[in-house]
């Protein structure tokens, strides 16, 4: 078995964040496991999504701010979503209209704009993020998403009445502490691996940016203090690792993990069971370490498992696919997943940079 190097580790843990989004993607937030089914069996390649979806609640989020609310706003589609708020009224509307086979999420759109932020600073800049995060979320047709969590609307919310970028993250909410705000934090742990603490420093100035939310502060150091074990261990075990992390979080993985291997609990029994498949940070966090437990030696399977218990699964997907990607490295990630992506040259290129800056040089 040939060793890999942080630089392979880093290579899997950025790529594994693309794929295991974009696979998702088009059974985003599907909490009906029947209908996502009936509708696209097992999900193991990208697929566009269906002109509807049957869960979407996009007509009852409010347009002017966070959370949901009435749609007489104008924030969506004046000042960010240019164009896009007749569609947020629509019933059955998914929330990623527009997107194609391939595609990311914004929440991954937006981990892009800090990794080319990184690259052009030579590490984390909180003030150069936030520069390029409200150029590219204002720029008219920067990307094809349609929707946008709460937290983007709160931050943009509070930059339209007057305050200053730095002071825009909004209140914590019911929906705050979500997995959706640990997406943009693997690349800023993976700048340091050899200096956990700057990392975690950086991450926490990072996650301020966009979010207020002491719990979710918890659960993002607790994501690096995983992520950078599984980068710097020349031969990191990752399920016994996710699962003791699980257990020290409140939740007993080593055990679940054990009845599922013996086929006495399924995924869905976990996630949609035990554990709920929605974004709050208590239980999707938990969700992803279950999965890199229960799937240690294969992210293929790992991330097809995620997408099909449904929920926010294109947020875990995303930091299972760090997880697994640093603990298992560049070439366990499918080809086919590599090219499939729709970004797939523009990522090479921002990734071999950051890697090649942060961690070694190319494979």
């Amino acid at each position: 078995m040939v060793e890999l190097t942080v630089a392979d580790r880093m290579r899997g843990a950025l790529w594994g964040m693309f794929v295991g989004d974009a696979l998702a993607m088009p059974v985003h937030w599907y909490y009906d496991v029947a209908a996502l089914r009936r509708e696209f069996g097992t999900i193991r390649d990208y697929q566009s999504p269906r002109a509807e979806h049957p869960n979407s609640i996009m007509p009852l989020a409010s347009t002017g701010q966070a959370g949901r609310g009435a749609q007489d706003g104008d924030l969506v589609g004046t000042l960010i979503l240019k164009g896009k708020k007749h569609l947020w009224g629509r019933p059955r509307i998914h929330y990623h209209h527009g997107l194609r086979a391939g595609d990311n999420t914004l929440n991954l759109l937006c981990a892009r704009v800090l990794i080319r932020s990184m690259n052009a600073a030579g590490g984390h800049d909180p003030a150069a993020f936030l520069h390029d995060y409200v150029a590219f979320m204002t720029a008219p047709d920067s990307h094809r998403d349609t929707y946008a969590e709460s937290y983007h609307r709160a931050f943009f919310a509070n930059l339209a009445r007057g305050l200053p970028p730095a002071r825009c993250a909004g209140a914590e909410g019911h929906d705050t502490a979500s997995i959706g705000g640990l997406v943009s934090l693997p690349p800023v742990f993976l700048a340091a691996p050899g200096a956990p603490d700057q990392g975690a420093g950086a991450a926490l100035a990072q996650l301020r940016l966009t979010h207020r939310s002491a719990a979710l502060e918890r659960y993002a150091l607790a994501l690096g203090e995983l992520l950078v074990r599984l980068v710097g261990d020349p031969a990191p075990r990752v399920g016994p690792l996710a699962c003791a992390l699980a257990e020290r979080l409140g939740f007993p993985a080593g055990r679940v993990v054990a009845q599922a291997a013996a086929g006495q609990l399924s995924d869905l029994d976990v996630i949609g069971g035990r554990l709920s498949p929605a974004c709050y940070i208590d239980q999707s966090f938990p969700a992803v370490l279950y999965l890199a437990g229960r799937y240690a030696d294969d992210l293929e399977a790992a991330l097809i498992a995620n997408v099909g218990v449904g929920g926010d699964n294109a947020h875990r997907g995303a930091v299972l696919g760090a997880l697994l990607g640093a603990a298992l490295g560049y070439r366990a990630i499918p080809e086919r997943w590599i090219a499939g992506l729709t970004a797939r040259a523009a990522l090479e290129d921002e990734i071999e940079t950051f890697v090649g800056q942060f961690g070694g040089t190319s494979p």
